[in-house]
C-alpha cells in the first residue's frame, strides 16, 4: 500500500490506501479541526476520490466532513495518469512531488537577468499573464491570503527573439521549499520562448482548493521538457467570414496555453479582401465586407507582437493565383470572376483567379508583398497558397489563350501547368525582391505538387509543402522521398469545419463526419512519414470559415486542437485513452482563460443531445 503526504497549511492530506479500484483521500488531524470548521463556515457535503484515473464524488458524513474533504482540483492534480493538470505531457525527465503548499497570490516575485533588456517588455507581459491565470483559477471565489511567498527565478542563455524551426524551446523547471517555507521556482532555458513554456507549465501546477479557498502549488517538482516537432499550430481563414481582432488574440492565448507556436493567417480569399494595402486601397475598399471588417497595418502589427510575447509566430498567407475575387475584380487583373455556373470554374463561389499574363499584376503583387513584410515582422516564412487552381477558369479567357498560342503552347493540361509555373516564378521573384531574403515558401498540396510537375517546377530547398489531403495519401510518401519538407493538415483529422451542414450542397459538408479530439490525438505523423518522418516539420489544424465566425471560433478549435498540441509536443506512443481524463481537466482550464464554456463540448455530447455529466469527471 502506497502512502504519501499532501500538505495544506494546517491540514495534512494523505493517500491512505487503495480500496478496490479507487484511491481514497483523508486528512490527517493536526489538532486544528475546530478552527478549520469555523473557517469553512459550512462543512463540505462531499469530497473526491480517484477511481481509474478519474475523480468521483464521495458523500461525507458530518463527522468526517473535514477529515476527508479533498477538492476536485486537488484530486485531479494527482489522479489523471500521473500527469494530472499538465497539458501537454512533458517529454523528458519528470518528477511530481506529493506535497502542496499554500501560496499567497499577492506575494509572487519574478527575478530574471536584467542584462537582457530587449526581453523586458515580453517578460513583463508573460508575468502579468501568469498572474491573470492564477486569478482566473479562482474566478468568483475569495482567495485566502497568508500563504507562502513564491519566488520565480528565470535564467536564459541569450536575448534572441528569433522564433523559427531552429529555435530551442526547451526548458527545465524546479519547485522547492526554501528556509521559512517559501516556495522557490527555477526556470532555465536557452531562449525566452523556452522560459515562457516553463512558466506555462508552472501555472498548470497551481490549483485552487475551493474547500479551503487557497491557491496551492506542488512543492517538489523537477521537469525537463522539449517539443517533438518545431511546427505546431493552426490555420485560420478570416476571409469567408471576418474574425475580429479580439477573437484572434483569444485564440493566440489558447495556443500559448498548450505550447503551440504557429498562427497561420489565411487572411484573404475569393469572398473578401479584409487586409488594408495602402498602395492599392481598392482591394479592401471593394473587397471587405464593410469598412469596419478590415485589418489595418496597426492591427496586424499588434497581433504579431501579441503573439510573439506568447511564443507564437504569425505566418501570413496570400493565396494565389486561385482563391482571389472580391476587391481584385476592380483591378482588371483577374479571370472568370463570379462566372456561372460556378461549378465549372472553381470549387466554391465566387470564382476568380489572377491573370498570369498581365505584367501589371506582378507590380501589384510586389506592393502587397512589401506592405505585408512591414506588417508581419518576426517570421521567416511566407505562405503563397497555390491550391485549387482551375484550368477551365484560365481557359475562358481568349486573351490568355492567344498569349499561350503565341508562345507556341497548346491548350492542354501540361500547357496550363506551364502558365501556372510562369505565374509562380514571377510572383516569387517579386516576393524575393520585396523581402530581400530567400525565406522558405509554403504551398498547399495541389496539381503542382504532383508528378511530373513537382519535379519540373518546385525546388525542394525552397518550398515546404502543406498537405491537406488524407493522412494515407500516397503523395505524402512520394514528396518525402523527393526530399520535400512537409507540414501536415490532413483533412480527415485536422479540418475543424468538417461534420456540419453543406453550404453549397445539400446534406453534410464535403469532409464530414465531425472529427473528435480522439482522432486528432491519434493522427500519428511518424507513421505517415515512415523512414522519412524527419522531414515532417509538424502540423496545423485548419478552420475554413464558410460557416464559422468570431462567435463560433472557440467551438470549432477548442478543446480539439489541444489534442493536436500534445501530439506535436509529446508525440505520445500510446493512444487517446490515456489522455481521456486529462482532457476534461484541460477543457476547464480553457474555460478559466476565456473560452466559451458552452461551446467546448466533447464530440459525444453533441451526439447525445448535450447530456454531458462534466461534474462527474466523465468525458
Amino acid at each position: 500500500m502506497k502512502s504519501s503526504v499532501i500538505l495544506y497549511g494546517l491540514f495534512a492530506v494523505a493517500f491512505v490506501g487503495v480500496v478496490s479500484t479507487g484511491i481514497y483521500f483523508a486528512v490527517v488531524s493536526t489538532g486544528n479541526e475546530q478552527s478549520s470548521v469555523e473557517e469553512l463556515n459550512r462543512g463540505p457535503v462531499w469530497g473526491y476520490r480517484c477511481v481509474n484515473s478519474r475523480c468521483e464524488k464521495v458523500a461525507l458524513s458530518d463527522n468526517d466532513a473535514v477529515t476527508k474533504a479533498v477538492s476536485m482540483q486537488v484530486c485531479r492534480l494527482y489522479c489523471a495518469d500521473t500527469f494530472g493538470t499538465l497539458w501537454p505531457k512533458p517529454t523528458r525527465n519528470y518528477r511530481l512531488g506529493q506535497s502542496l503548499i499554500h501560496i499567497d497570490p499577492y506575494a509572487i516575485e519574478f527575478q530574471w537577468g536584467k542584462q537582457y533588456e530587449t526581453l523586458s517588455r515580453h517578460w513583463d507581459i508573460s508575468a502579468e499573464r501568469f498572474r491573470n491565470q492564477l486569478k482566473n483559477r479562482a474566478t468568483g471565489e475569495e482567495v485566502k491570503s497568508g500563504g507562502k511567498r513564491m519566488e520565480v527565478k528565470v535564467a536564459i542563455d541569450g536575448d534572441s527573439l528569433v522564433l523559427n524551426h531552429e529555435t530551442d524551446e526547451s526548458y527545465k523547471l524546479s519547485i522547492s521549499s526554501a528556509n521559512g517555507g517559501n516556495v522557490v521556482v527555477k526556470i532555465e532555458a536557452p531562449t525566452y520562448f523556452g522560459a515562457r513554456n516553463g512558466l506555462e507549465t508552472l501555472a498548470q501546477l497551481i490549483v485552487f482548493d475551493d474547500l479551503r479557498s487557497e491557491l496551492q502549488v506542488v512543492a517538489d517538482v523537477e521537469i525537463s521538457d522539449a517539443p517533438a516537432y518545431p511546427h505546431r499550430g493552426i490555420s485560420l481563414d478570416t476571409s469567408r467570414n471576418y474574425i475580429d481582432v479580439a477573437t484572434i488574440k483569444k485564440t493566440i492565448d489558447a495556443l500559448a496555453m498548450v505550447k503551440m507556436n504557429v498562427f497561420h493567417w489565411h487572411i484573404t480569399d475569393s469572398q473578401s479582401f479584409p487586409m488594408v494595402i495602402k498602395s492599392h486601397p481598392t482591394l479592401h475598399t471593394y473587397g471587405a465586407y464593410s469598412h469596419k471588417q478590415i485589418y489595418t497595418a496597426d492591427d496586424v502589427k499588434d497581433i504579431v507582437q501579441y503573439a510573439l510575447a506568447r511564443g507564437v509566430r504569425v505566418i501570413p498567407e496570400l493565396d494565389a493565383p486561385a482563391h482571389v475575387g472580391e476587391g481584385w475584380e476592380r483591378t482588371n487583373l483577374t479571370s472568370c470572376f463570379n462566372y456561372q455556373p460556378w461549378e465549372k470554374y472553381c470549387v466554391e463561389p465566387p470564382c476568380g483567379q489572377l491573370n498570369p499574363i498581365k505584367d501589371e499584376l506582378y507590380n501589384v503583387l510586389e506592393d502587397i508583398y512589401r506592405e505585408m513584410n512591414e506588417m508581419f515582422t518576426h517570421t521567416d516564412m511566407f505562405h503563397m497558397g497555390g491550391d485549387e487552381v482551375s484550368m477551365s477558369c484560365w481557359n475562358t479567357s481568349a486573351e490568355i489563350q492567344q498569349w499561350m498560342k503565341a508562345k507556341g503552347w497548346g491548350l492542354e493540361e501540361s500547357d496550363f501547368m506551364k502558365l501556372w509555373d510562369y505565374f509562380q516564378t514571377n510572383a516569387l521573384e517579386r516576393l524575393d525582391k520585396s523581402l530581400k531574403d530567400k525565406r522558405p515558401i509554403i504551398m498547399w498540396t495541389s496539381h503542382l505538387t504532383e508528378e511530373p510537375y513537382v519535379d519540373m517546377y518546385l525546388n525542394k530547398e525552397r518550398y515546404i509543402v502543406q498537405v491537406w489531403t488524407t493522412g494515407d495519401d500516397p503523395k505524402i510518401g512520394k514528396l518525402l522521398e523527393k526530399g520535400f519538407r512537409l507540414i501536415i493538415s490532413n483533412y480527415d483529422a485536422l479540418y475543424m469545419d468538417c461534420g456540419f451542414a453543406g453550404w453549397v450542397t445539400g446534406g453534410n459538408n464535403w469532409c464530414s463526419p465531425y472529427i473528435g479530439w480522439q482522432k486528432i490525438y491519434d493522427n500519428d505523423l511518424k507513421a505517415m512519414g515512415g523512414q522519412h518522418s524527419h522531414l515532417i516539420l509538424g502540423a496545423e489544424a485548419a478552420l475554413w470559415t464558410e460557416q464559422a465566425d468570431s462567435l463560433t471560433t472557440d467551438a470549432r478549435f477548442w478543446p480539439r486542437v489541444s489534442a493536436l498540441a500534445e501530439r506535436l509536443w509529446t508525440d505520445p506512443r500510446e493512444g487517446w485513452q490515456t489522455a481521456d481524463s486529462r482532457m476534461l481537466i484541460h477543457r476547464e482550464r480553457l474555460v478559466e482563460n476565456g473560452m466559451a464554456a458552452e461551446s467546448l463540448q466533447p464530440q459525444w455530447c453533441l451526439q447525445n443531445e448535450g447530456n454531458c455529466p462534466i461534474g462527474q469527471g466523465k468525458f
